[in-house]
C-alpha cells in the first residue's frame, strides 16, 4: 500500500478518470478508539471497491499525528481546525467538556470542506457521537451512516434506555440495587445493574444524556453501522433490525486484521520488543494494556505493577507515559513500553493471555487473536463487555468488579494470585476458556472470509452506496 497523499495534482488525477464515482465522507469522532475502527472500516470498503473515494476528516493535530501511517491511495486525509487546544493531551482531559467542543466547533468548518471539495460528496459515514451529522448530511440531501463503534449490545442498552426507567432501574439509588437483574432489553441477556455502562450504575451522568441524545438520532440517518460480529450477537442485532426501519449491517471486527497479512508491518521502532517476545516460550506472556485513553489511578498503577512483579509471570505491559517509570522496577520478566501494534503482538506465539480494560477494539482484538482475557475495565462500556467476556462468552476472568461509590482498589496481592492462576496453562478452567476462546476466533475469521456474515454486509453496504453518480 501506497501513503495517502492530499496534494492537488494526486487529486486532479484522481477526480479525472471516472465517469460515475461514490465519494464517502469520513466523520471520525476525534478520539483514536473511535478514528482507528473508522480507518479499517475505510479499509474495507477500498479493498473491496478500488473506484470507492474516500475523503477522511481530522483535524490538524490528529493528521500529524497519523498522517505518517500508511493507506490506500483512494483515501485521502483532508483537515479542519482543532476542536480542542490540544486533543492529544485532552485524552486525558473532561470528556464531557471535549463533546461539547465537538458538537459546537467541528461543524462549520466541515460544510466548508465540503463546499470546496471537488468531488461531490454522496455518502456521509459518521461517527454516531459525531451528533450534528445526520442533520448536516439531510440538509445537503446526502445519505448519512452512523457508524457505532461500541458493541451491539451496548447500543441496544441505550436505545431502550426509557426500559429501565420504567422498570424503576433507572435511576440508581443503592448499592444494592446494582445487584438488581435486568432482563428485558430486546436480545441482551440478563445482567446486572452494574454491570451497565458506569454511566448509568456511577458516575458519569452527563456522558448518560450524551448516550441517549446521540442514539436519538440514529433514526434520522439512512443506515447504522455496527462493529459487532453477527454470530457473537445475533439475539441483539436481530431484535434491533426488527424494531428499526433503516438498514442495518453488521461489518465487525473493524480492526486492523487486513495488517496481519504483511509480515512488513513491523516499523524499525517495534522491533525491541518484538526481538523480546521472540525468545520467550510459547504463550508464556501476558500482555497488559489498558488503552489509549483512560488509565486507572496513580495508586492503582503501583498496584498493578507490583502484583505484576510478584507474580512471577513474564509479561508485556503497555502503558504509555508511565512506560519509563514501571519499567526501571519491573525484573527480568517484563518489558514495559509506550506503545505498539496490539494486534499483531497479540497474534504472537509467545502471547498467552490478555489484562485488557476491555475497550471494544482490544476485546475484539483479543478475540481474533484467540487470546483470554483478565478484565480490568475503567469506564462507559468497557463494564458491560467485561460482563460478556467473563459471563456470557466464558472466555476470561474479573480482575476487577465494578463497585459504585468506591475506588475499589485491586491489590498487589490479588493481581499477583490471579494473574499465577490465569497463566497455569495446567489448570483445567483455563484449558476450557482457552478452547472458548479459539471457537470465538474460528466465528470471527468465518464471518470476514468471503461469504462470511460480516462480508456479506459490507458488500450489501457498499451496493446500496454505490448506485451510479454521474460527474
Amino acid at each position: 500500500m501506497l501513503s495517502l497523499s492530499s496534494s492537488s495534482s494526486t487529486k486532479s488525477k484522481m477526480y479525472a478518470e471516472p465517469t460515475t464515482f461514490c465519494h464517502v465522507l469520513a466523520l471520525p469522532y476525534p478520539r483514536r478508539g473511535h478514528i482507528n475502527p473508522m480507518m479499517n472500516l475505510c479499509n474495507s470498503l477500498t479493498s473491496k471497491k478500488p473506484d470507492i473515494f474516500i475523503t477522511f476528516v481530522v483535524t490538524e493535530e490528529w493528521l500529524g499525528f497519523i498522517g505518517s501511517e500508511p493507506n490506500p491511495n483512494n483515501v485521502r486525509f483532508d483537515t479542519i481546525p482543532n476542536v480542542f487546544t490540544s486533543e492529544l493531551a485532552s485524552e486525558t482531559t473532561n470528556s464531557g467538556s471535549f463533546f461539547q467542543e465537538v458538537s459546537s466547533k467541528m461543524e462549520a468548518p466541515v460544510d466548508k470542506l465540503v463546499d470546496r471539495l471537488e468531488l461531490p460528496v454522496t455518502t456521509i459515514i459518521a461517527d454516531t457521537y459525531i451528533n450534528w451529522a445526520v442533520d448536516f448530511g439531510n440538509r445537503r440531501n446526502i445519505p448519512v451512516a452512523s457508524f457505532w463503534t461500541m458493541s451491539a449490545s451496548v447500543y441496544s442498552v441505550f436505545h431502550h434506555f426509557d426500559l429501565l426507567v420504567q422498570n424503576g432501574h433507572f435511576p440508581v439509588n443503592s448499592k444494592e440495587q446494582g445487584n438488581e437483574v435486568v432482563d428485558y432489553i430486546p436480545g441482551v441477556s440478563s445482567t446486572r445493574i452494574k454491570d451497565l455502562a458506569t454511566c448509568i450504575y456511577g458516575k458519569g451522568q452527563e456522558a448518560l444524556h450524551r448516550a441517549i441524545e446521540t442514539i436519538s438520532l440514529v433514526s434520522k440517518a439512512q443506515y447504522l453501522l455496527l462493529t459487532s460480529v453477527y454470530e457473537l450477537d445475533d439475539k441483539v442485532i436481530d431484535a434491533l433490525k426488527e424494531e428499526m426501519s433503516l438498514p442495518i449491517y453488521h461489518i465487525g471486527p473493524t480492526i486492523p486484521y487486513f495488517k496481519l497479512e504483511n509480515s512488513s508491518s513491523i516499523s524499525p521502532m517495534d522491533i525491541s520488543y518484538a526481538e523480546w517476545l521472540d525468545v520467550q516460550p510459547k504463550g508464556s506472556v501476558l500482555y497488559v494494556s489498558q488503552g489509549s485513553l483512560h488509565s486507572s489511578s496513580n495508586a492503582q498503577l503501583e498496584e498493578i505493577a507490583a502484583g505484576l512483579r510478584n507474580s512471577g509471570v513474564r509479561y508485556l505491559w503497555v502503558a504509555r507515559k508511565e512506560a519509563t517509570r514501571f519499567q526501571e522496577d519491573c525484573g527480568d520478566n517484563g518489558l514495559v513500553v509506550p506503545w505498539c501494534d496490539q494486534l499483531r503482538m497479540l497474534c504472537h506465539s509467545s502471547i498467552g493471555g490478555f489484562l485488557s480494560h476491555c475497550g471494544w477494539n482490544s476485546t475484539s482484538e483479543a478475540i481474533l487473536a484467540g487470546i483470554p482475557m483478565l478484565t480490568f475495565p475503567l469506564y462507559w462500556d468497557q463494564v458491560p463487555d467485561a460482563k460478556v467476556i467473563v459471563e456470557d462468552w466464558k472466555i476470561g476472568w474479573r480482575a476487577k468488579n465494578n463497585e459504585i461509590g468506591e475506588e475499589n482498589l485491586v491489590t498487589r496481592e490479588e493481581i499477583a494470585d490471579i494473574v499465577r492462576r490465569f497463566m497455569d496453562f495446567e489448570n483445567e478452567d483455563v484449558k476450557d476458556m482457552r478452547r472458548r476462546v479459539r471457537d470465538l476466533r474460528e466465528i470471527c475469521l468465518a464471518a470476514i472470509q468471503k461469504g462470511g456474515s460480516s462480508d456479506t454486509d459490507l458488500d450489501a453496504f457498499i451496493t446500496d452506496i454505490s448506485q451510479c453518480h454521474h460527474i
